[in-house]
């Protein structure tokens, strides 16, 4: 299976578990010349942008690295910008490594 086929098949699942926790996705695979914000989702009145990593022989938190944080967090200034969006929001990364699933929320504290 290609990268982007597996990474396709992470951010589903993550998608899924997101919504099975009261999470409401609002936008997937955002572009700006920035990059891209995996997902885009609220719960209770926050706005939350979410990386999502996978791997299997590897810990997938090894790839997130301060200049990836640094992008999301200026991508979403421009996404709320672009957007009108004047709401609290957080930073947080979903760790997938076979059946196991963690969500990290506000990785920049």
């Amino acid at each position: 299976m290609h990268t982007k086929a597996k990474g396709d098949l992470a951010e589903n699942r993550v998608a899924r578990f997101l919504e099975q926790n009261g999470y409401e996705i609002c936008e997937r695979n955002w572009y700006c010349r920035l990059g891209e914000i995996d997902i885009v989702c609220k719960k209770d009145g926050v706005l939350h942008f979410v990386e999502v990593k996978s791997g299997q022989k590897f810990n997938p938190l090894n790839n997130i690295t301060p200049k990836k944080i640094d992008r999301v967090i200026k991508s979403a200034y421009l996404y709320m910008k672009a957007n009108h969006i004047n709401l609290p929001f957080s930073i947080d990364v979903v760790s997938l490594s076979g059946d196991s699933i963690e969500l990290i929320e506000n990785v920049t504290m």
